[in-house]
């Protein structure tokens, strides 16, 4: 086992090469606008998850799936190469949800506004229940010479 410290220190060393690899290397014409958002490595250094983000339809987003499947063993040579660790971890590609969630979120926000606005609309036109003033006051004596 290795420190968190150094696992974190090659988990983006690992992400920086593969999105180097996406850009420059891989031609596939399958792989879509791809954007590796995060990898993370486990603290063993055995296995390796690359999370991406691919911008486009859901035929375009399996294509790159397909692709990066594809070129996963020139990839992971690549990483073994240029890390210089003693066994190359294995690469696991998954597509990070971040957009759909983040989209989700803004929408569960503009509900909240709106009903949130409801109230006010109906809380502009409201009359208290009781008094106008609720609070006791304290009594004026006017006998104070007692």
């Amino acid at each position: 086992m290795v420190d968190a410290a150094r696992a974190s220190k090659l988990a983006d060393r690992i992400q920086r090469i593969v999105a180097e690899m996406l850009e420059r290397r891989i031609k596939d014409p399958r792989l879509g606008f791809v954007t590796v958002t995060d990898a993370r490595l486990t603290n063993d250094l055995r296995d390796a998850t690359v999370y991406y983000t691919v911008f486009g339809s859901d035929t375009e987003k399996a294509g790159t799936a397909a692709a990066l499947e594809s070129a996963k063993g020139l990839i992971r040579s690549e990483v073994g190469r240029r890390t210089g660790l003693r066994h190359t971890p294995t690469l696991t590609f998954v597509a990070d949800e971040v957009q759909a969630n983040a989209q989700h979120i803004e929408e569960l926000l503009a509900k909240a506004k709106m009903a949130d606005a409801e109230v006010a609309r109906a809380a502009a036109n409201a009359t208290p229940a009781g008094d106008a003033d609720p609070y006791r006051t304290p009594r004026a004596h006017e006998d104070e010479d007692d």
